[in-house]
This record gives structure tokens, sequence and C-alpha cells, in this order.
């Protein structure tokens, strides 16, 4: 069974920094891209930030660029991503979610749970 757990979430104060990490199980890691997305309270899913199969190529969000970076460590099947200068509107939950195969790489077939990043003072 494919498994992604998701943790490194937690309460922040604005211009700090937090690092997530998503852990990937019952599948070939590194066969497929993942992504990270999250859902602000009472808002919809907003994309943040993809990265390739074997970390080369990686894409962000307009608003995230230069704040966040999306990383990968195949031999350990874990994901990434590090945040920095967040912002009181990055309080979200945070998902990791595994490309559905190298045809439809913007579509995402599982996802974890989630982790919840509050940024207040």
């Amino acid at each position: 069974e494919v498994q992604l757990v998701e943790s490194g979430g937690g309460l922040v104060q604005p211009g700090g920094s937090l690092r997530l990490s998503c852990a990937a199980s019952g599948f070939t890691f590194d066969d497929y891209a993942m992504s990270w997305v999250r859902q602000a309270p009472g808002k919809g899913l907003e994309w943040v930030s993809a990265i390739s199969w074997n970390g080369g190529s990686t894409y962000y969000a307009e608003s995230m660029k230069g704040r966040f970076t999306i990383s990968r460590d195949n031999a350990k099947n874990t994901l990434y991503l590090q945040m920095n200068s967040l912002k009181s509107e990055d309080t979200a939950v945070y998902y990791c979610a595994k490309a559905q195969s190298r045809l439809r790489v913007g579509v995402h077939d599982y996802w974890g749970q989630g982790t919840q990043v509050t940024v207040s003072s």
C-alpha cells in the first residue's frame, strides 16, 4: 500500500523557518515526481512546489519562489520542503502528493494526511 506521512509542522513566528518532511513507502519512490500542496483555513487547495523523479528539476508557485526549497533523498524515500521567511499567509495544512505517472505528472493519485503550519506572533 502507498503511504505518505508528513511531519515537521508547528507554530513559528513571522520571518521564521520550518522544514517539512514526507516519508514515502509502498511504491518505487524514485520513479515519480512529487509535489507539496497546501490548504489554508476556509480556502481551497493551492499547489506549492514540485520536484522531478531525480530532483533534477524543481518548480514553485510564484509567491514561494526565493523562500521555499523542495528537495528529495531517494535513498531515504523522503521528500522535503524547506520554508524560510514565513508569512502569516503561509498558515495552512501542507500535504505531500505523488504524481500518478510520468505521463500525468500534474495529476496526483495519493496524498498524505497533512501537517499543520501556523505562522503567528
